[in-house]
C-alpha cells in the first residue's frame, strides 16, 4: 500500500493474544487494527463488514480454524493477504496453509519485530516463511506431479549468484536479507528472483525453496 494505513483484521482465540497483537501494531503509525475475531466465522464476518487488507490469522481456533477460513476468504476477498501466525508448527498444518494459498507463515515465538517486518514483507507482495516451517515443508511439501515439474537436466544454467540466492531462498531468507547478506540493492535481489522464474519455470517461492532442496540446482 501506497500513502494509505495497512487495514489489519487479527484472528486468534486467545484474549490475550488478541490484546498483545492490537497494542504491538497499533504502534505503527503504518497500521491500523480495523477488528478482530476469535475465529474463522467470526472473521467472515469481520471481512464483510470492514475493508482488510491483510489477517494476521491463528490455525487452531475452537469453531472454524484457520485452515477452513483461508479458502472462504479468498473468495471474499481475492487480493486479501493472509499471514499465519501460530504455535502449531506440525508438517500438516504447515503444508496445508501453503496449499490453501497463505502468504506467509510464522511461529508466534518469532518476536515483535519479526511480526511487524513480516507483516511489512506479505504487504510488499513477499513470501515469508519461518526457517523452522520451511525445514518441515521440506520434508513434506513436494511438486505434487514430478512428471510435470522441471528436473536438473532440463533446467538452463544458473549463474553463481543465482544459485546462491536460491540456495539463501531454501534457507528462509527474505529477499531484504538476502540483500543485507549479499550487499546488494532489494530491487537487484528482486530482480535476481525473476530471472531465475523465468529459467526454472518455477513461479513459487516456496516451491522453488523445495526444489533446490531436491535438485541442489
Amino acid at each position: 500500500m501506497t500513502g494509505e494505513k495497512l487495514r489489519i483484521l487479527i484472528v486468534d482465540d486467545e484474549e490475550l493474544i488478541l490484546e498483545s497483537l492490537g497494542i504491538i501494531l497499533s504502534a505503527d503509525p503504518n497500521i491500523v487494527v480495523v477488528g478482530t475475531a476469535r475465529d474463522g466465522a467470526q472473521a467472515l464476518a469481520r471481512l464483510n463488514e470492514f475493508v482488510v487488507d491483510l489477517v494476521l490469522l491463528d490455525l487452531n481456533m475452537p469453531g472454524m480454524g484457520g485452515l477452513a477460513f483461508i479458502p472462504l476468504a479468498r473468495n471474499i476477498s481475492p487480493a486479501l493477504k493472509i499471514l499465519v501466525l501460530t504455535t502449531f508448527h506440525d508438517d500438516r498444518n504447515i503444508a496445508e496453509a501453503i496449499r490453501l494459498g497463505a502468504d506467509g507463515y510464522l511461529l508466534k515465538d518469532a518476536g515483535r519485530e519479526a511480526i511487524v517486518r513480516s507483516i511489512r514483507q506479505v504487504d510488499g507482495g513477499q513470501s515469508v516463511i519461518d526457517a523452522r516451517v520451511m525445514a518441515a515443508l521440506s520434508r513434506n511439501l513436494r511438486p505434487a506431479a514430478p512428471e510435470e515439474s522441471p528436473t536438473v537436466d532440463s533446467l538452463p544454467e544458473l549463474t553463481a549468484r543465482e544459485s546462491e540466492i536460491c540456495r539463501l531462498i531454501a534457507d528462509g531468507y527474505t529477499n531484504s536479507q538476502i540483500a543485507s547478506i549479499l550487499y546488494l540493492s532489494e530491487g537487484t535481489i528482486k530482480n535476481y528472483v525473476m530471472t531465475i522464474y523465468e529459467k526454472t519455470g518455477i513461479r513459487d517461492r516456496v516451491k522453488l525453496a523445495l526444489f533446490y532442496k531436491d535438485a541442489k540446482i
